[in-house]
């Protein structure tokens, strides 16, 4: 049972009546059980035969998470064709990208801004016979023989002959796949460069599974996870992938905004996600009492009580009788509340993406959650290592995938070979040569080290190094880790690459601006106003030479600038797992770095003074 299709058939045998699909419509659960998420796989497997898709066609879903998705997915695998998902936020200049260069044949959509984007270049896209919305369309939109929806493509024309000849089809074709064939193509989203498909094999995905299980085979049918990570996404499809192996109920969030919501109402029992999530749920919980002695006193007390009794506990032991007698009240006041923000316990909370700060790792285990940190990417489908829950360890990535090996290259790189590398990129053998070495191990693009245990640690990008103009290698995620630790700071973005000296864009968090406004007595009209206030400025400015203070002097930050703009993935400054395209930022604020960059030349050349340091 190396193929999906065959595995999603297997796991339907055997719970069909479970819950397998879960949404919410208008403040109501909308659930279907394997069995009916089965029936409606086979009707849209049974269209796409009808509509002309062959053996190895690629076929685009470009929608926000839902049942669906899911549908839509596994309907191509079945039949051996080939999902390439293009993420929901994407404009029309990278959706025909994608399309032109998979050779999309249809195309499925959530709905009418969707389609919207998809018509504005529908003619520079000639491979494409069809769009297909999920949701209703305008009339205006629904143009006969190329947009559709879903329930109407669902409903074959023809007699019963005509469909017992396309439900023979789909027999054939699922008895006709095999391990080796491509499971998805999925266009890396990447902080710079143009996207490239990685191919991905059904062998790939199973020996992803398998590894997994190997250490999360406590999960059951009767788990459920959130799905809010975009299922466009290799970290989201795969540990959606695992859900489903094991007959579990997947909750759908369409707009991952709503997440801190859909957590509290869903209460799922697994979920995969990105730092930024755990990041924001500790800033806020910090800064809930950051102005207030008694309450940071009380809140530190039971960190440190928390703390203490789950390193005993995780390690099966008892704590000491004196932390384990303060653990209930504890947990009353404190540690329950972060639970609850989370939806409650969990069986597994895993974390990939980007590297998580241990002090979150560390606040969240205190409250009886441990995170389980991996590392991956795309192109491994995407898991290289991760912390199994037995033999965690704390500010690591964890051992490698089992079937896995990992290495250390020219300058630190990670390099990695197993059972579940891609096959290459679509329709690019140079890109595919460059991702590997000569001896065949996989570029992960990051850099990092073993530790004497087995467990991989992350230093940085090695794309993202800063060089500056007097040559100095500077890392800039750990110096925007130390920033981003203050819950004022929403988003930093260094700057420095062939520059003088380091420049940093800073983005607060408005509700903790207003706060520390309002202790001021300072009074204003608008979010835009509030951020030119001069003292709000001084504030930003302080807090951030007393988190860099230390650095090196290399490292030091010269200059900064406030932005009042958001950094969304709509805006198309964060990827859709919520990393910065340090590129585009730098991109959409050029003026204001250059006259930043431009000011210091004045005061330099007018004090005489040396910022190239």
């Amino acid at each position: 049972m190396e193929h999906l299709a065959h595995m999603f058939r297997s796991v339907v045998a055997e719970h069909g009546d479970r819950p397998a699909t879960r949404i919410l419509v208008d403040d109501e659960w909308v659930v279907q059980t394997y069995s009916e998420l089965a029936q409606a796989v086979h009707r849209t497997a049974r269209a796409l035969v009808d509509a002309g898709v062959q053996f190895g066609d690629r076929v685009s879903i470009f929608a926000h998470n839902c049942p669906e998705w899911t549908q839509a997915d596994y309907a191509c695998m079945t039949i051996g064709a080939v999902p390439t998902p293009i993420y929901a936020t994407s404009t029309p200049e990278q959706i025909k990208h994608i399309i032109n260069d998979s050779g999309a044949r249809l195309i499925f959509v959530s709905g009418e801004s969707e389609a919207r984007r998809c018509l504005e270049v529908l003619p520079e896209m000639p491979s494409v016979l069809k769009l297909i919305s999920i949701d209703p369309l305008p009339l205006e939109l629904m143009e006969p023989g190329v947009v559709t929806t879903l329930a109407q493509f669902d409903k074959v024309a023809g007699d019963e002959a005509r469909l017992a000849e396309l439900d023979a089809e789909v027999e054939r074709r699922f008895n006709a796949v095999n391990p080796e064939d491509l499971s998805v193509i999925i266009y890396t989203s990447g902080t710079t460069g143009d996207p490239k498909g990685v191919m991905l094999q059904h062998k790939a995905m199973i020996a992803q599974t398998a590894g997994l299980e190997a250490h999360f085979n406590y999960v059951t049918a009767d788990d459920h996870s959130l799905c809010f990570l975009p299922l466009s996404h290799a970290l989201e499809r795969g540990w959606s992938t695992f859900v489903m192996s094991h007959g579990c109920m997947n909750t759908y969030v369409p707009d991952a905004k709503q997440v801190a919501d859909m957590l509290v109402l869903a209460k799922p029992t697994m979920m995969a996600s990105v730092p930024k999530l755990y990041e924001k749920v500790y800033a806020t919980a910090h800064g809930k009492v950051a102005n207030d002695p008694a309450r940071k006193k009380v809140f530190d007390w039971a960190l440190r009580v928390g703390g203490q009794c789950q390193r005993a506990f995780r390690k099966g032991k008892q704590p000491n009788l004196y932390w384990r007698a303060q653990l209930p009240l504890a947990d009353k006041l404190v540690l329950s509340s972060i639970r609850e923000a989370m939806g409650g316990n969990k069986k597994v909370l895993a974390c990939g993406g980007a590297p998580l700060r241990i002090q979150v790792e560390e606040f969240f285990s205190a409250a009886g959650l441990l995170v389980e940190q991996g590392f991956g990417l795309t192109e491994a489908s995407p898991l290289v290592s991760f912390n199994p829950p037995t033999a965690f360890k704390f500010g690591t990535c964890g051992p490698v995938m089992p079937g896995g090996e990992l290495r250390i290259g020219e300058g630190g790189e990670i390099l990695y070979k197993g059972p579940n590398v891609m096959k290459g990129y679509w329709n690019n053998p140079q890109a595919t040569a460059d991702a590997f070495t000569e001896d065949g191990w996989l570029r992960t693009g990051d850099g990092g080290y073993v530790d004497n245990d087995g467990y991989l640690v992350i230093n940085d990008r090695l794309k993202d190094i800063i060089v500056t103009l007097n040559g100095k290698n500077i890392a800039p995620q750990p110096i925007e880790g130390l920033l981003l630790a203050d819950p004022l700071f929403e988003h930093a973005v260094l700057l420095g690459d062939n520059r003088p000296c380091l420049t940093l864009l800073v983005k607060p968090s408005l509700p903790h601006l207003a706060e520390i406004a309002e202790k001021r007595g300072i009074s204003y009209t608008s979010p835009t106003e509030l951020m030119e206030n001069s003292e709000m400025a001084e504030e930003v400015r302080q807090r951030v030479v007393a988190l860099t203070g230390k650095l090196p002097s290399h490292e030091q930050i010269r200059d900064l600038r406030v932005l009042f703009e958001d950094f969304t993935m709509d805006n198309g400054l964060l990827t859709p797992t919520l990393k910065v395209k340090r590129r585009e930022v730098e991109k959409r604020f050029g003026e204001v770095i250059d006259e930043m960059y431009a000011k210091m030349a004045e005061r330099r050349k007018g004090s005489g003074q040396n910022t190239e340091r």
